[in-house]
């Protein structure tokens, strides 16, 4: 067990959507001094240092200073810090240990770990590896890269308790620095992502293989058949693989789209592995209503269904949601740029049977969208004119989707606002 007892603790980077905060709770209740420093004002940060209120913590805000990395004990950084941080510089060269919140979990963490990664799918996945755990053991814990602090959860975990994780790409980089993997690991798939982050697809995908590089012989590590990228990663995993590729005969349930089929065959190959009967899995699967912000079914209105995919963030995720389209579709793409190619949503749009109109929201990677395109399209500076507009398209029968393929920031804090204004506005529509 670590002893933080009276250790000075810098926790870098607070979040606007709590990322810093289980991880400060929980340094505060193991006795260390905290400080917490974030770029942003306090004013940004409200929500967050609100949670934080009447806490012993020593906040350091619309700044870094230098004392805060080089003179403490530990530096815990939020998975959204870049490695090559400069103030991360000045903690390794003081022989200050850095950790992240997963690290510390890790470390701490009694019982055997399950870890889901990948492009797109993970949440899903994620989320659906634990419903079919629960089918068996009540008490699993999902956590991790779903806004739900691993940390907090510990107090209820026994060495008995399954504990499913989404790892996302940056916290993974911090595991692989400490040279921990799960002992299940699962890469749902490998597409161009982050690459404003990443210098190359073989950075962002070096951040990935971490989830089972670490692994003992005994562990096990759940790829994707189809995928060409993954598939040469296959010698340098250490425990045994399983490979899935959608093709196994298990029920869609309520989901939908060859792209769930494949999440469901890798949640159900991870819950094989680790012991839970077939009958189980597909009760899990029948029952799995699917996940929020991911072709969630917000209402119906005159007929129309309006589906929210904000979590589509890439061209390919919003491609795979226009292709699992059974009925004809007005989509709502575009957003900020993150040096994505859009050929895969372009080819889709191109060759879709069931898409009706393109509405294209403002954003700095909205012009490549139209460019590659060839074609002129309105760009919307206003979330509620394109979802209006969209629902003036629309006919009884036909589905409003939005599924950018792009980020949110400039007109929304993140992609979860931008699917929460998605919600807030339809439900204005049907109040009209």
């Amino acid at each position: 067990m670590l002893d933080l007892r009276n250790k000075r603790i810098t926790v870098m980077g607070l979040g606007v959507h709590g990322g810093g905060l289980g991880v400060t709770r929980f340094l505060l209740e193991q006795g260390a001094h905290v400080i917490v420093t974030d770029l942003r004002s306090a004013e940004v940060l409200q929500p967050s240092l609100a949670a934080l209120a009447g806490l012993p913590v020593e906040f350091v805000l619309g700044e870094h200073r230098d004392q805060d990395f080089e003179l403490v004990d530990m530096v815990i950084r939020n998975p959204g810090v870049p490695r090559e941080s400069r103030y991360l510089q000045l903690a390794r060269a003081a022989g200050v240990a850095i950790e992240m919140e997963m690290t510390l979990f890790f470390r701490l963490c009694p019982a055997p770990i399950i870890g889901i990664t990948g492009t797109k799918g993970k949440t899903t996945t994620t989320t659906l590896t634990g419903a079919m755990l629960r089918e068996v053991y009540p008490d699993t814990v999902v956590a991790g890269n779903l806004r739900v602090s691993a940390l907090e959860q510990l107090p209820r975990i026994t060495a008995q308790t399954p504990v499913v994780l989404e790892l996302s790409s940056w916290q993974l980089e911090g595991l692989g620095e400490a040279g921990l993997s799960p002992e299940y690991a699962c890469v749902t798939n490998l597409s161009p992502d982050h690459l404003d982050r990443y210098g190359s697809m073989a950075d962002y995908g070096l951040a990935k293989q971490q989830i089972f590089l670490y692994q003992n012989p005994d562990d096990v590590v759940v790829l994707p058949k189809h995928d060409l990228i993954v598939n040469t990663w296959v010698s340098e995993a250490p425990g045994r693989v399983i490979w899935f590729d959608g093709n196994e005969g298990w029920p869609l349930g309520q989901l939908q789209g060859q792209h769930n089929a494949l999440n469901i065959a890798a949640a159900a190959a991870l819950a094989q592995a680790y012991g839970i009967p077939d009958a189980a899995i597909r009760t899990a699967i029948e029952h799995f209503a699917g996940v929020e912000h991911r072709m969630e079914l917000v209402r119906e209105i005159n007929g129309v269904r309006f589906v929210n995919d904000t979590a589509a963030t890439t061209p390919t995720a919003a491609a795979a949601a226009l292709n699992s389209m059974s009925s004809p579709v007005i989509l709502i793409a575009g957003g900020a740029d993150k040096k994505l190619a859009w050929t895969p949503l372009v080819e889709a749009i191109q060759q879709s049977s069931q898409l009706k109109q393109l509405i294209i929201l403002d954003g700095t990677g909205s012009p490549g969208l139209t460019a590659a395109l060839g074609t002129e399209h309105e760009r919307y500076q206003s979330f509620e004119q394109a979802i209006r507009a969209a629902f003036n398209l629309a006919e009884a029968g036909d589905t409003v989707l939005l599924s950018p393929g792009a980020a949110s920031f400039g007109m929304f804090r993140n992609e979860f606002h931008r699917g929460e204004e998605f919600r807030r506005i339809v439900g204005l529509l049907a109040e009209d």
